[in-house]
């Protein structure tokens, strides 16, 4: 703030300053850094962002959120150390199971489950013998092998982690058996659920059972040699016949 006195006055007149001075131009041309925190680099990121209690021992408790996805047909796992538990709720990615509510049923139908671990090389299931458990692939990659020409088995198709095997077996009145070999081509973690477990679980819930009844009792599309969904052609050079309509 500076004074002046008016002419003829003798009257000091206050005025405000016109110009910075030193300390406060010195302010406005240096910047002021923070100190960078980053999640993926920063060590102390954590440290800094979690409330600090004094207690003489213990241990600080972090909840995790788990999330995954439905209705994309592959069935999701949660991991707690080396043990692999099926979310419940993704049960109903298997045919059999799609559109069962019934959450307290998945939950003990999860329960219910056993992990298996394989090698590379090993055989889960083998064609010819008995098909009686539903495999849920955790993690991996197995191949499904077939016979083929010259007495070597072809490579029918591969599955991986979220996808199922067995499901179909499961869902017949009776049954049967594998008509492929599943061969491990990584380390896998497989859920398997026996069959027996499988009925003993329809016994304690009678709304499951409805619900595989129907599911059993439902009309199958038909399918071709190969296993595909039968494709209704026609053909013809006279008349106006009525064409068949196929979704392919």
């Amino acid at each position: 703030m500076t004074t002046s006195v008016a002419p003829g006055s003798g009257t000091e007149i206050s005025q405000p300053p016109l110009s910075l001075g030193t300390a406060a131009a010195r302010n406005l041309a240096t910047t002021t850094k923070s100190v960078p925190q980053m999640q993926g680099v920063t060590s102390r990121w954590l440290l800094r962002m979690l409330p600090w209690v004094q207690v003489p021992g213990g241990s600080y408790r972090v909840n995790r959120r788990a999330s995954h996805t439905l209705g994309d047909g592959r069935v999701e796992f949660i991991s707690t150390g080396s043990a692999v538990r099926v979310i419940p709720v993704e049960l109903r990615e298997l045919p059999l199971l799609r559109g069962f509510e019934d959450t307290a049923v998945l939950e003990a139908l999860a329960d219910r489950f056993t992990q298996r671990e394989f090698a590379p090389g090993d055989v889960l299931v083998e064609a010819g013998r008995p098909a009686d458990e539903l495999l849920l692939i955790a993690h991996g990659k197995v191949d499904k092998l077939a016979e083929g020409a010259f007495d070597h088995p072809a490579v029918v198709g591969s599955a991986a982690g979220g996808d199922h095997l067995g499901e179909p077996e499961l869902t017949a009145a009776e049954a049967g058996t594998w008509g492929i070999t599943v061969k491990a081509v990584t380390s896998c973690t497989v859920l398997a659920l026996p069959r027996q477990e499988f009925e003993e679980q329809l016994d304690r819930s009678p709304g499951l059972r409805a619900h595989v009844e129907a599911v059993r009792s439902a009309p199958q599309a038909e399918r071709n040699e190969h296993g595909e969904a039968d494709i209704a052609l026609a053909s013809g050079h006279s008349g106006e016949p009525v064409l068949p309509g196929t979704f392919a």
